[in-house]
């Protein structure tokens, strides 16, 4: 029983030293982005972290309603985990969050 027990527990650490050191381009960017403001969305960026100026709207002609959400795919090809986001809302405030982990975080709430 004991032999086994190291095994699976031998087994179990290799697999969490590989998920750890998987490299930056394989892992999941998709965070889910919720909009509990009481405002529409109506703009919505992502740049990585040494990015110069904000990327493309990435709603393009579409907004996100106050109390919905959506999943936004943030892997822009660079390879960066770290991540700038700026919103811009119908009444024209803008929210801007800086430094998060795209490959750790699966949601990211706007709230009032």
């Amino acid at each position: 029983m004991n032999a086994i027990r190291t095994i699976l527990t031998g087994a179990v650490a290799a697999a969490t030293v590989a998920a750890a050191t998987l490299p930056a381009a394989a892992l999941d960017r998709r965070v889910t982005i919720v909009n509990n403001t009481g405002y529409t969305m109506v703009r919505f960026y992502a740049s990585h972290r040494d990015a110069r100026s904000w990327e493309e709207n990435i709603f393009g002609g579409k907004v996100l309603y106050s109390g919905y959400n959506v999943v936004i795919n943030i892997d822009d090809g660079s390879g960066y985990c770290i991540f700038d986001f700026k919103a811009v809302f119908d009444d024209g405030d803008e929210v801007e969050s800086f430094g998060n982990n795209v490959c750790e975080l699966s949601t990211f709430t706007f709230n009032p």
